[in-house]
């Protein structure tokens, strides 16, 4: 044996325990930095900025949010501890419009879930999307005769409208109140799409007559069996929106549906406990303008940015003119499913990601 040898080691030693050591630290202060989740959820109030969103759906923000107000002649909001009544002006104001014309319909009113967080982001629990207050969710439960105290919009559940284990819909429930709201939700322009479950895109396939041009903006994803997902596209005046191209022209009954009724869609997640996207995001992972959205300063109170037809203080500013058009994420197949997460750079889908698969 050479007894050189050992002492010789020693410098390459302690080199090699110092780079394990500063790798350590490294991942330490990684995992130290703080989750966007947190720093968004953390927010009460919007800035008062110009409306304007930044980056994609499901990875972005936005400035000059207001609120939906808690209450109104043809809508309530539901679960409002979450704080996700906020949204663009452009939403908020649909919201509005489609209550007022679903109840012309025969529809009495509005229960609202989740719009956006104050300033969106990530949110603390549930979607993916829901970012850059340009999502909504319409709950297919119709607004109550009486009045729900706040005690019942944090409880009541919503009405399960497809059966889990066929994935058809429940025809004991759906009525044609039900078609007639969908109808309306897809007949503005500035609507993009409206996911629902396949179950009621199925249902829509095999009983709608007549005008079917609107099915086209229907597209069927997990989940949605008890209330529908509305997004608008892109509003004016945000240059740092990503947009998603347009769904295809036909009326999406045909090969894209008959997939959703094969086993692939309900096959268990292959890895169930991985962490979701929202989970891992920080400030480095959305884009730089969020930064600014998060260190703003607060809106004065929240009557202030209560939208009331137009008079919400966040909405005063003159919106800056675009310095040029937004962005689109294009997929070759918009409208099949995807697999992708929010934490990844931009997804180049052709449908958002409000949750992941389900599992067994």
């Amino acid at each position: 044996m050479n007894v050189r040898s050992l002492p010789d080691r020693k410098p390459f030693l302690t080199a090699a325990l110092a780079l394990v050591a500063l790798a350590g630290l490294a991942a330490a202060a990684i995992s130290a930095e703080p989750r966007a989740k947190e720093l968004f959820g953390a927010r009460k109030l919007p800035a008062v900025a110009p409306a304007q969103s930044f980056g994609f759906y499901s990875k972005g923000c936005f400035t000059g949010g207001v609120a939906l107000p808690m209450d109104g002649p043809t809508w309530e909001v539901m679960r409002p501890s979450r704080n996700r009544r906020w949204g663009h002006p452009a939403m908020i104001a649909l919201i509005e419009k489609l209550s007022r014309d679903a109840q012309a319909d025969g529809w009495p009113g509005l229960l609202v879930g989740d719009v956006s967080q104050p300033r969106g982001g990530p949110m603390m629990t549930g979607h993916a999307s829901h970012q850059i207050g340009l999502d909504a969710d319409i709950w297919l439960t119709p607004m109550p005769k009486r009045p729900l105290t706040m005690a019942q919009r944090e409880t009541m559940s919503a009405t399960l409208m497809v059966n889990e284990k066929t994935h058809l819909v429940k025809d004991a429930l759906w009525t044609p109140a039900h078609t007639r709201l969908l109808k309306r939700a897809a007949s503005y322009p500035e609507v993009e799409r409206i996911l629902v479950n396949p179950g009621i895109k199925k249902k829509l396939c095999d009983t709608v007559t007549g005008d079917r041009s609107w099915l086209r903006k229907v597209r069927p994803f997990w989940g949605h069996d008890y209330h529908f997902h509305m997004r608008i596209g892109c509003q004016p005046g945000s240059p740092g929106c990503k947009g998603q191209e347009a769904t295809p022209a036909d009326d999406g009954c045909g090969k894209p549906l008959a997939w959703w009724f094969t086993e692939e869609p309900w096959r268990p997640n292959k890895n169930p406990d991985a962490p979701k996207a929202r989970d891992l995001m920080t400030m480095a992972n959305l884009p730089k303008q969020c930064q600014d959205v998060l260190d703003a300063p607060d809106a004065p109170s929240l009557e202030a940015v209560t939208y009331h037809g137009g008079s919400a203080a966040a909405v005063a500013v003159a919106e800056p003119e675009p310095s040029e058009p937004a962005e689109t994420i294009s997929s070759g197949n918009a409208a099949m499913p995807a697999a992708a997460s929010a934490f990844a750079p931009t997804p180049k889908i052709g449908i958002p990601l409000p949750r992941p698969r389900p599992g067994n």
